[in-house]
């Protein structure tokens, strides 16, 4: 069995096309339902915004695997300098069970979000004739904001005009231009870096929503933390999708709260699925505003497992454990 830990992943590296064709190729294997996913339980104890999540998962397909993710989320980690997320991610051969790889890294996670995050800007950009430089805001850079940052560098390239970043704590700006370049600015709140957002991306840890100002039009809003949109904000989004309705309408996500205080419906929502293998987004225009809601599917973590796996197998990266 492999053994990869946190310097293992950087030494595979981020090639973010092939990244984002890995969730496209797993989203493909949901529109053939050639996949299983359990609805992922909570473990809670102490504090009630602590949890542990277990995340079991089967994708089919060319590259087909089992395995589980176990990711514990403490948000208050990050006020004591520990991590907020802890993971470890086993993966089993498809049609034995046996374990092949354990990836004890919370980075698969990052980079499985961001990479999703990339294939529904990619789609969205389909919708964007020309070439407009877009303005991209980041509200919140930690792990996640910072994976989001190399993303969305790497997917937009010279379409990127500026890169607006905040965070309630302090952010070393000229750590960030001298990584991706003078395109990088620091803003002085979230609303600065969100009201000139052609993308925006949600990467707090907040507990509750705050956003309560309408977004560009034609914006594309990445709700990545799932619970900073205020109920009222429904009205200005054109497209609502999910990755999965009955995933993300529950732990008090924004998705629930619009289901429970606005009626939102799951045949008023899209699912990733519908945007890749339907091509859904092009029913509407560039000034049409697209709000994506992901809760995070265990299917996208054992196929980035999985990339990684195949690739340390490859370039000889990891720890063989004996059995």
């Amino acid at each position: 069995m492999l053994y990869l830990n946190a310097d293992n992943i950087k030494a595979a590296g981020l090639d973010w096309d092939q990244l984002i064709d890995v969730i496209r190729d797993a989203v493909t294997v949901l529109g053939t339902n050639d996949y299983s996913q359990p609805i992922k339980p909570y473990l809670r104890y102490g504090d009630p915004k602590n949890r542990i999540i277990a995340m079991p998962a089967y994708i089919g397909g060319a590259a087909s695997l089992a395995g589980i993710k176990w990711i514990a989320s403490f948000p208050d980690n990050i006020h004591h300098n520990k991590l907020r997320a802890h993971s470890v991610t086993i993966l089993n051969e498809h049609d034995t069970g046996i374990p092949l790889c354990v990836i004890n890294t919370a980075s698969i996670s990052a980079i499985r979000t961001a990479a999703v995050s990339g294939l529904l800007i990619q789609e969205y950009l389909k919708n964007r004739k020309g070439s407009t430089p877009l303005k991209v805001g980041i509200n919140g850079f930690g792990p996640i904001g910072k994976t989001h940052l190399s993303m969305v560098t790497s997917v937009l390239g010279d379409r990127l005009e500026r890169v607006s970043l905040f965070d309630l704590k302090p952010i070393d700006a000229a750590a960030a231009a001298a990584e991706y370049g003078d395109k990088i600015q620091v803003a002085d709140s979230w609303e600065s870096a969100y009201t000139a957002a052609d993308i925006f991306i949600t990467c707090t840890v907040s507990a509750a929503p705050y956003i309560n100002i309408a977004p560009v039009k034609g914006s594309l809003q990445l709700n990545v933390s799932l619970r900073d949109y205020k109920t009222a904000m429904q009205e200005h989004m054109n497209a609502i999708i999910v990755d999965d309705w009955e995933e993300v309408c529950r732990q008090n996500t924004d998705i629930e709260n619009m289901h429970r205080e606005n009626g939102l419906q799951e045949e008023q929502t899209l699912s990733i699925a519908d945007i890749v293998c339907k091509d859904a987004l092009q029913q509407y225009g560039e000034s049409d505003t697209i709000m994506f809601n992901p809760m995070g599917m265990a299917v996208f973590d054992i196929a980035i497992g999985g990339y990684y796996y195949r690739k340390a197998q490859r370039d000889n990266i990891g720890f063989v454990l004996p059995d």
